[in-house]
């Protein structure tokens, strides 16, 4: 089976886990804001060379289903983020990656008007448009495609009836192997933070 249509798979699959009736306590919340994707400082060694990769802030989107006042299946979008790749110091390459991220929240004290949650679920990073630069300007460099873990923790601020806040933080295993011109070359070591904020509407 395809990777490339794994992820809905498991977006359709964690929907129809939850119970078909709606219950009456339960909700969907749709957020809107912004995230930053700071990879770790030591993203390995390509071609012998020490790798970094730089950080990138996108509008992100999340729809969380919560099937019981503390439990919630939680889906984050994000516009493309973009990714500067240097090569002991020298920039050599840059790229795109979509991180859909697909996981299970728990929300402390649901009905507080302060409200922490931490949450596990899976990630899918897909890299695209990658170009060479620099000493790499005439290669062909390419990155795979990444499955891995992710971690989430946050809070949610009541800021009216239906109208939250959001402030979190999570952490996403992204590693993928690095070829150019057809040779691998190491694996790309991402595995980065992810601040963000964001609106949140419950409905």
């Amino acid at each position: 089976m395809s990777k490339n249509i794994l992820l809905p798979l498991l977006i359709a699959a964690s929907f129809a886990a939850l119970p078909a009736a709606r219950a009456a306590d339960d909700a969907w919340v749709v957020r809107i804001g912004a995230h930053v994707v700071d990879p770790k400082s030591d993203n390995g060694q390509l071609a012998g060379m020490r790798a970094s990769i730089g950080s990138d802030t996108r509008p992100t989107v999340s729809l969380e289903y919560l099937f019981t006042p503390s439990w919630g299946v939680d889906v984050l979008a994000a516009l493309p983020f973009d990714h500067d790749i240097r090569l002991d110091g020298q920039k050599a390459a840059t790229t795109r990656q979509l991180p859909p991220t697909v996981g299970v929240n728990y929300h402390f004290m649901p009905d507080a008007a302060v409200s922490p949650f931490v949450g596990a679920g899976v990630n899918y990073t897909r890299f695209f448009s990658t170009r060479g630069t620099g000493p790499l300007t005439s290669s062909a460099v390419r990155i795979d495609n990444s499955w891995g873990p992710a971690a989430h923790a946050g809070v949610d601020v009541s800021i009216a009836p239906q109208w939250i806040f959001t402030a979190d933080v999570r952490w996403i295993g992204i590693e993928g192997d690095v070829h150019v011109n057809g040779t691998k070359v190491g694996t790309a070591k991402v595995n980065p933070w992810v601040y963000g904020v964001s609106v949140g509407y419950r409905f």
